[in-house]
């Protein structure tokens, strides 16, 4: 088991690839300057999707008119 109390975690986001069976996932250059990381280095990685936002989605849609309320009613 490993202790990561005094660890700092950095984290990214990352798009999976398929290689052979498996998937993989990079990690970026910045994050294997700061962590100083070498090939062959066993790292610990936390799985986890981002929610998705939909700030915006309905951008250009006009307010409803009464007449749209009256679509859906009748």
């Amino acid at each position: 088991m490993v202790n990561l109390d005094n660890v700092d975690v950095m984290r990214t986001i990352a798009r999976t690839r398929a290689i052979g069976g498996s998937l993989i996932v990079t990690i970026p250059k910045e994050i294997v300057r700061e962590e100083d990381l070498k090939e062959g280095e066993i790292v610990e990685i936390e799985i986890g999707r981002p929610k998705k936002s939909f700030f915006g989605a309905a951008r250009g849609v006009g307010q409803f008119t009464k007449q749209d309320e009256m679509k859906t009613h009748g």
